[in-house]
């Protein structure tokens, strides 16, 4: 067990960095969930149960706007399918772990969990406790997430708007994506994901994201194919 351990603390000391992008970003969202009309154990159980903090937010958004449900869990599952991408790039390094291990590291597996857990992989390989590490990112990011969404929940309203907390949001999608765009199909899904984005920003009830996603994993998958 303790090489075991060896490896949890690592993934959550490289974890670290994200974590305090994270902190913030989870405050707000827990303030805006409250904003928005969600009780406080909905917005703290959403953390929980889907653990997603870019569908929580567009999805206190929708409330806020009131939007149709369908609305709301199309956008939640188009946002969400960049984690099937995450499954199908792990799977080979976790595929002989048991059912009870893929479980638990599958709804650990965030964006921020996956682009430490992945550069791990493609650097060492699969190691007898590899999969520890993975567990020691997603692990630390959920707590952190959690204390969060609880912060902002209960002090959220006394925050001073002018504190530019939302700016968190973008620096630490940045500081996840950029070591990992080393391919053309990285590069290209990005780009192309996030030039939809800015032109499709007016549109209503988000739906500029979720055409932002579905371009983006049009064209990084197309490029792929094409290797």
């Amino acid at each position: 067990m303790s090489e075991a351990r060896k490896a949890f603390w690592e993934g959550v000391r490289a974890e670290l960095p994200l974590l305090i992008g994270v902190f913030p970003f989870g405050m707000i969202y827990g303030a805006l969930a409250l904003n928005a009309g969600l009780s406080t154990f909905a917005s703290q159980m959403m953390s929980s149960i889907v653990f997603a903090g870019s569908s929580q937010f567009v999805t206190a958004q929708l409330v806020h706007d009131s939007a149709p449900g369908f609305v709301i869990v199309l956008t939640i599952a188009v946002i969400n399918l960049r984690h099937m991408l995450y499954s199908a790039s792990l799977a080979p390094y976790l595929k002989d772990l048991s059912l009870k291990w893929k479980a638990l590291l599958s709804y650990l597996l965030t964006d921020e969990a996956y682009a430490p857990g992945i550069l791990k992989y493609e650097k060492e390989g699969v190691t007898p406790f590899s999969h520890w590490f993975l567990l020691g990112a997603g692990f630390s990011l959920w707590f952190v997430w959690q204390a969060s969404t609880a912060l902002g929940i209960f002090i959220g309203a006394e925050m001073p708007k002018d504190w530019p907390l939302d700016f968190a949001l973008p620096l630490t999608f940045i500081a996840m994506v950029v070591p990992i765009l080393k391919k053309r199909p990285l590069i290209a899904a990005a780009l192309s994901a996030g030039v939809v984005a800015l032109l499709a920003f007016h549109l209503p009830f988000k739906l500029g994201l979720i055409l932002a996603a579905l371009i983006g994993v049009t064209v990084g998958t197309g490029l792929e194919g094409k290797k």
